[in-house]
């Protein structure tokens, strides 16, 4: 079992583990169980945590084998997405003061970059999403993914470069609204 202060620690990034589980399963109830189950694992195989090395890294990592494991078992079910539902989610959030973290989620969460970041394919907006707003190394997303880190900077290359062709779209398609 975790000492107090390695559980105090994983409890602190709950609000992280939920925004990235609202963003897998694109529904709030779900996001839910699965940060509850991703706890329950973490806590029963504390043993397995090495000290020392990156907590965080460790919890997103099962939160993200959990998410796959599940939709495995569901036999490659269609994801329902209800962007009104994940649009209130979101709001009601509790936010975490003048964090780095929640710096880069409000700056993601801007709709024109969230609705394009939708828009990629989901090998690459994971990889994209877990380097750039929650800040892991390639290595831990490899981690996570269970992809060799080249397949991470080949996805998180080839996901900006994407990102950057959906935004510039985008605008050039406002743009042209405004001309007309």
């Amino acid at each position: 079992m975790f000492d107090k202060t390695v559980q105090q620690e994983a409890l602190g990034w709950i609000d992280g583990l939920y925004g990235a589980a609202l963003r897998l399963t694109r529904n709030p109830a779900d996001a839910e169980d699965l940060v509850q189950n991703t706890y329950l694992k973490a806590f029963r195989s504390s043993a397995s945590f090495k000290p020392g090395t990156n907590l965080r890294a460790w919890l997103f990592t099962i939160l993200h084998n959990h998410f796959l494991n599940d939709r495995r078992h569901a036999k490659g079910s269609p994801v329902q997405v209800d962007s009104e539902t994940a649009e209130k989610a979101a709001t009601v959030i509790p936010a975490v003061a003048d964090s780095v973290e929640d710096t880069l989620v409000r700056r993601v969460a801007d709709d024109e970059v969230r609705s394009a970041l939708e828009t990629l394919p989901e090998a690459f907006r994971d990889a994209v999403w877990l380097r750039d707003a929650e800040g892991f190394s390639y290595v831990e997303i490899a981690g996570m993914l269970n992809v060799p880190v080249g397949t991470v900077m080949s996805r998180i290359s080839r996901g900006r470069r994407l990102l950057a062709e959906r935004l510039t779209q985008n605008a050039r398609a406002v743009e042209a609204g405004i001309q007309k």
